[in-house]
Parts: structure tokens; C-alpha cells; sequence
């Protein structure tokens, strides 16, 4: 009889330091949860070392797991709240293999869309995103230096299986990055509420290879990364919003990139 993992065995113990970004880091893991995010690692190649689920999630996702390369263990639904960073689990986690790619990866052969995020706070954002960009065809996301953890939970569920789609840059130094995606022959454009262009008169700019850079939630992109740009970008706007949150501001952007470059 298969062993029903609780939260003291020692693979749900060290699988519950995956929840801090130290714990991924060193072991260079990190958790998924939920069916689509673990359909999309169990999709992609050799990207997920073992799934945990509950007897629940095992009677209801027997189709899924049927087709599971890799050890499916039974846990408690102790165990499985353990590793959830969710009010409702859902007692479905895959450990998967950190996706880092290394920016001269990325520079190498620039995809025609690519984000770069400079010190942007908080998670659930960065998850919008990277499923923002999945959607407009970005070949990548770089996450500045100081920027939040794609790996973390709330990422994760944010990006709705996006993550295993796009290559993913972490830790990147923008001050160097923006200028060597220039040399390659890219565009860097950078989103800002009060920048010269408007985002309707770009013209050939979106032609690609271009690199949208969008910035803290509240500060913005800083001073520093936005005189790196070919262009500062706003989004015009009709009505009376004072302005856009970043997850709108880049979704804009980027679908706008997309119909250019169709």
C-alpha cells in the first residue's frame, strides 16, 4: 500500500521550504499548485521531480495524473495546506525545476517581444505579466534585479501556467541588459505616464525585436533605466483616470506590439 506522505515526513518538510525564495533558490525548485499549473509542467520537458496530492485531488484529477511521468505521492490534507499559500488548497502540487534562463541566452537570439520588469513589488503582478506576455506571443521576461520572485506562489497562480512558457530571466542588471538587447539590434521602450510618445504613434518602432520596460507599481521605471530608452511610451487616454495600474499598462502595450507586429 502506497505511504500517505503527512506534514512531518521528510518530503513535505523540505518540499514546505520551497514557500520562501531562499528554500527555492538552494534547492533551485520550486512549488506549483493547482491543476493548470501543474498540466502546463507536466507538459513541458523534464521539468517536475514529483506531485503531491490529496486523495481528493487524486479522484478528481485521475486523468491528468494517469499520464504523470513522475512519482505521484499521497499526502494529507494537512500535509497539502502546508505547501498552499492559497485560503482554499487544492491539494494538487507539483515540485518543479527552476526555469531560469541566462540573459546571454536571451541576447543571443532576441525573440520580436520580450519584458523587462524593473523593481516591480508585488507578486500577483508579476504573474499578470508573465501570462500577459505569454498571450502577446513574448518569447521572454526579464525580472530586474530587486524585482519579485516568479517562483513564489502567488506568481505562480497569477500566471496561470504562463510561467512554462516563456523563458524567464531573473536577477538580471538592467543597466547592462537594456543596452546589450540595443547593440543586438532591438528597441527598448519604456512605459511611462508621462512619456513624449504616445503609444499610437510608434509606428515601424514595434517592428521588433522591442523590449517593453515596465517599473515599480508606484515609482514607476526608474530615472536611471528610462534614459536607457529608445522611447518613453504613455498610453493615451480619453477619459478622466488619472492613470493606468501597471497590469492594464502593460497588457495595453503589449497587445499593441502584437496587432503591430501581426
Amino acid at each position: 500500500m502506497t505511504e500517505v506522505l503527512t506534514e512531518r515526513s521528510a518530503r513535505i518538510v523540505a518540499a514546505r521550504k520551497l514557500t520562501r525564495r531562499a528554500g527555492r533558490d538552494a534547492a533551485g525548485l520550486f512549488l506549483a499548485e493547482g491543476r493548470q499549473a501543474v498540466a502546463e509542467a507536466l507538459a513541458g520537458p523534464d521539468g517536475v521531480r514529483e506531485v503531491f496530492a490529496t486523495e481528493a485531488a487524486i479522484d478528481a484529477h485521475r486523468d491528468l495524473l494517469a499520464t504523470a511521468a513522475v512519482p505521484v505521492r499521497p499526502v494529507t490534507e494537512k500535509a497539502a495546506a502546508g505547501l498552499s499559500e492559497t485560503v482554499t488548497p487544492q491539494g494538487l502540487i507539483a515540485v518543479c525545476a527552476l526555469r531560469d534562463v541566462p540573459a546571454d541566452d536571451v541576447l543571443a537570439a532576441p525573440p520580436r517581444l520580450a519584458v523587462a520588469l524593473a523593481e516591480l513589488a508585488d507578486p500577483g503582478n508579476a504573474g499578470t505579466v508573465l501570462r500577459t506576455a505569454d498571450a502577446c506571443g513574448a518569447g521572454a521576461v526579464v525580472f530586474g534585479a530587486g524585482s519579485a520572485d516568479p517562483y513564489g506562489g502567488k506568481a505562480v497562480r497569477a500566471s496561470a501556467g504562463s510561467l512554462f512558457h516563456v523563458d524567464v530571466v531573473r536577477g538580471a542588471p538592467l543597466d547592462e541588459f537594456l543596452p546589450a538587447w540595443q547593440r543586438a539590434g532591438g528597441t527598448v521602450l519604456a512605459a511611462d505616464g508621462g512619456g513624449e510618445v504616445a503609444l499610437d504613434g510608434l509606428g515601424d518602432r514595434l517592428a521588433g525585436p522591442v523590449l517593453w520596460l515596465f517599473g515599480n507599481e508606484a515609482r514607476g521605471v526608474p530615472a536611471e533605466l528610462a534614459a536607457l530608452a529608445d522611447a518613453r511610451v504613455r498610453v493615451p487616454m480619453r477619459g478622466r483616470a488619472e492613470s493606468l495600474n501597471l497590469a492594464a499598462a502593460a497588457a495595453i502595450c503589449l497587445y499593441a506590439t502584437q496587432l503591430a507586429q501581426r
